[in-house]
């Protein structure tokens, strides 16, 4: 799925919960408090445990352990970073000679509302609780360190650290790599903390001189110190990672490492019976020393305040989208910590410098520079940088979230990069690492199509939800470019359908993929829809009338048929100059997308591209064992195929694909599965996907961080699962796109809030799964204001209550999707009769009600015969 992942994953399925098997409580509970922890007790050696600021992050093993991890530099994407630098390889506590998660063992992490807490066993009579936060605007994190005693006694403490000062990009396997870029670092001794530099210029050609800080302190002074090239705790000597080639199963260091080290030790007085905490800072800096002590002052200076502070901010996060799900509450558990999730994926950067590396092929001067940057990163810890697709995706579920803030800026950022590195084309670039290297998505790059043409449709998104004009204003120029450049540049053969590497790459298939398509039609409608805001009745036209010549013939040229019952992959073969758009049946997971998009066009009610009754085929066939297996779909399908090793799987049709099976589960395609679900009204065959997202975020027999959304769900050709690889060689452990399968599917579909704030309106038509009487939700964000919703059906009535209390003039329509064959019988708007209006939705009949303009609260009741 991403560009540079396609290093063969393949895992075996785990015992799993089977796909459906919730416990619904009684549909007469009602909300309650959300969960801030999570806590596991097992295998805490091999759960990796991350901990994010916006200007700062760390990730270990939930033991408080550091060794090795990821990939991109092997081994190198765990420790301290503040980007665009890695700071430490890890931080280790020795208690009167026993390391912490080594001699004296952890018994239980905590993963909390913007924190992590670790519990070790006692030793010695002295118990010791770990806390790891980052406070947010603030290059430093922090570790506090509370010790406990039955009797009065001083414990000696003793803390490691081992630095290496590293840039996020070079990696291992580009040219050039992390090896010629990274310098030696040095270890000092100054005024109570340990000061590691790297000053100097790489041997590379355009590498620039720079001046590397990383600093560790405790909020006393120390009663000794000392400083060598090891101090790794326990996990000294360290056994090394090569930079190529077959790594041991567990490294402490990598061949790339360049680091020193030292050691600050410290008494701790610890009265009987009283709680005492030592509060560890850590703190960076890419522009010198001055920083780095700045942010280091700065975080000892309160920081039992600022871990109050992160936790008040994350319980604002946890404020907004309160759903109640009483028959689903597993899935509003998802919401919940999808929340913090996203909170946990904002990254700022200051000073990128913007240079195309060709898929890290080359290291040029760079283009240009963006002074400051801020984005949703997609993954921890190998991809916490700013893609377009990603971030795409996660638009959804941001605004749904009520996180504008960060998918503006998000947006913001791909635009001012893109606008860089492709020379204000239109082109939006695919993955830009903290540093301002463009690895992929150059102009002249095969790729990737789709995140150009679903650029406007995440601007369009966002103006809708927050109704912010200067928003609209700002990228609305860049937004036609992206459109232009899509069909101008991107349509060599005059088909209508854009060529281009699209969310799927893979070998194997045509020029023209089927994702880019659905999302160009998409991004035409919603450039329209910007258009008429915007009075551009020039562009409005043209991006209409293009999108309705490719709607009109998107069925006849796309529809693979027969018994496949799915759109075609792609079309064009490239190795037959003759080919005239023959269809291409692969079985991949863009097969979804038709239902997957929604299109809005003017005077239409709002719809997805697929028709309905092929929708309702193609989507029940992907139900099938060929495309979903335990935890979701598969990213490819099984069935026959002249692939090496035959078909791997059951086949549900009897087409022959040229491409191997990968039954890899993704967060994301499960995502898009249940938000194509429900697009369709397919809300009872939708819980399978958003449980199986949930639950491989909060069953303890699945997930690998509690409470994050993984990557990547233990699945047939994905083995072994997470937990059990080796830790340089796992996909990653939060991901934020994931979220989308969760968020959207609540507040869109099932709450049916639909906004167009940017004209002052607002929908809300609610749909209740079946076999469930109720759903709510409070404080969900539109503009600058919030609205709550709540829908029941009970005895043959249907009720849609809104309030609209914190809106000022939006004009408000509300109503409620039909069981499927009901009739109405009568239909109020707070106590007084009305004449609804009945139409024909992809979600079945909607009884909508104008209920203008106003504040308070409005309830509909509709009486069915």
């Amino acid at each position: 799925m991403r560009r540079d992942t396609r290093r063969g994953i393949a895992l075996a399925a785990t015992a799993v919960l089977a796909a459906g098997t919730v416990a619904v409580p009684p549909a007469q509970a009602r909300e309650r408090a959300p969960e801030e922890e999570l806590t596991t007790t097992t295998r805490l050696a091999d759960r990796r445990s991350v901990v994010v600021g916006d200007r700062f992050y760390a990730m270990s093993t939930a033991d408080g352990l550091y060794p090795a991890s990821g990939w991109h530099v092997t081994g190198e994407m765990g420790g301290f970073w503040t980007p665009p630098l890695k700071l430490l390889d890890g931080v280790w506590f020795g208690v009167d000679g026993a390391w912490l998660g080594k001699q004296t063992r952890a018994e239980s992490h905590t993963a909390g509302y913007g924190y992590t807490r670790t519990r070790y066993a006692a030793s010695g009579g002295v118990r010791v609780e770990r806390t790891d936060v980052v406070p947010d605007g603030l290059r430093a994190g922090l570790i506090g360190l509370t010790f406990r005693a039955d009797e009065k006694r001083t414990v000696r403490l003793d803390v490691d650290a081992h630095s290496e000062l590293m840039t996020a990009y070079p990696w291992g396997g580009t040219t050039p790599n992390q090896s010629a870029h990274n310098l030696p670092d040095t270890g000092a001794y100054e005024d109570g903390a340990l000061v590691f530099r790297e000053r100097g210029r790489p041997q590379v050609p355009n590498a620039s001189e720079h001046d590397f800080a990383a600093l560790v302190a405790a909020d006393r002074r120390p009663a000794s110190h000392r400083l060598g090239s090891g101090h790794r705790g326990p996990q000294e000597p360290p056994v090394v990672c090569p930079a190529t080639g077959t790594t041991p199963d567990r490294c402490d260091d990598s061949e790339f490492g360049k680091g020193t080290g030292g050691r600050l030790t410290y008494d701790v007085r610890v009265p009987a019976g009283r709680d005492v905490t030592v509060w560890v800072a850590i703190a960076g800096s890419d522009r010198g020393d001055g920083e780095a002590r700045a942010a280091l002052r700065s975080a000892l200076r309160d920081p039992a305040g600022l871990l109050a502070r992160k936790k008040a901010a994350r319980r604002a996060v946890a404020a907004n989208t309160v759903v109640d799900l009483p028959g689903d509450r597993l899935l509003q558990r998802s919401v919940e910590w999808s929340k913090q999730n996203l909170a946990d994926s904002a990254q700022e950067a200051r000073d990128l410098r913007v240079r195309v590396t060709r898929e890290g092929r080359q290291y040029p001067a760079p283009k240009g520079g963006v002074p400051v940057a801020r984005w949703l990163g997609a993954g921890w810890p190998d991809y916490p940088w700013l893609f377009g697709t990603d971030g795409e995706y996660t638009a959804f579920a941001s605004v749904a979230a009520g996180q504008f803030t960060d998918i503006k800026a998000h947006l913001r950022a791909l635009r001012d990069t893109s606008e860089i590195a492709n020379d204000r084309s239109g082109k939006v670039v695919h993955e830009v690492i903290s540093d301002g290297s463009v690895y992929f998505g150059a102009d002249d790059d095969a790729g990737n199509t789709d995140e150009t043409a679903k650029f406007p449709s995440a601007v369009a998104l966002v103006w809708r939800w927050t109704g912010d004009r200067r928003f609209l204003d700002d990228l609305y120029d860049f937004s036609v470019r992206n459109m232009r450049y899509v069909t101008g540049k991107l349509d060599e053969d005059g088909d209508g359908w854009p060529e281009g590497l699209g969310n799927v790459e893979r070998t194997g298939m045509g020029v023209e993929k089927l994702d880019n398509t659905v999302y160009t039609i998409r991004g035409l409608r919603d450039l329209a829809d910007m258009a008429r805001a915007k009075n551009d009745t020039a562009t409005a036209r043209w991006a209409d009338e293009r999108a309705a010549r490719m709607e009109k013939a998107f069925d006849r040229t796309w529809w693979k048929g027969g018994d496949t019952r799915q759109y075609a992959d792609s079309v064009d073969d490239p190795d037959d100059p003759a080919d005239d758009n023959t269809r291409l049946f692969q079985r991949h997971w863009i097969g979804v997308t038709p239902m997957d998009a929604q299109l809005v066009r003017p005077g239409q009610v709002t719809r997805p591209l697929a028709e309905d009754e092929r929708a309702h085929t193609a989507l029940a066939k992907r139900e099938e064992p060929c495309y979903t297996g335990d935890n979701g779909l598969y990213h490819t399908g099984t069935g026959p195929t002249s692939a090496e090793g035959g078909n791997k799987g059951p086949s549900c049709d009897s087409a022959v694909s040229a491409v191997q099976s990968e039954r890899v589960v993704y967060s994301l395609g499960n995502g898009i599965m249940a938000v194509a679900e429900g697009n369709y009204g397919r809300l009872a065959q939708q819980r399978r996907y958003t449980a199986a997202n949930a639950r491989i975020q909060l069953d303890p027999n699945l997930w690998e961080m509690p409470g994050a959304m993984p990557e990547i769900a233990a699945s047939p050709d994905f083995s072994p699962a997470n937990i059990d690889r080796k830790l340089t060689d796992r996909s990653m452990v939060l991901q934020a796109w994931g979220a989308y399968g969760t968020l959207w599917p609540v507040v869109r579909q099932q709450l049916g809030v639909d906004p167009d704030m940017g004209r002052a309106r607002l929908e809300v038509v609610p749909q209740i799964p079946p076999g469930q009487s109720r759903v709510s939700g409070r404080s969900i964000r539109l503009g600058s204001g919030s609205v709550d919703v709540t829908a029941e059906s009970r005895g043959g009535t249907l009720r849609t209550v809104v309030n609209a209390a914190r809106l000022d003039g939006v004009a408000l329509r509300l109503g409620h999707v039909l069981p499927s064959g009901a009739e109405v019988a009568s239909v109020t708007l707070d106590g007084r009769p009305v004449a609804p209006t009945v139409r024909r939705t992809a979600r079945g009949d909607e009884v909508v009600v104008d209920a203008g303009a106003r504040r308070g609260t409005s309830t509909l009741v509709i009486t069915l015969r």
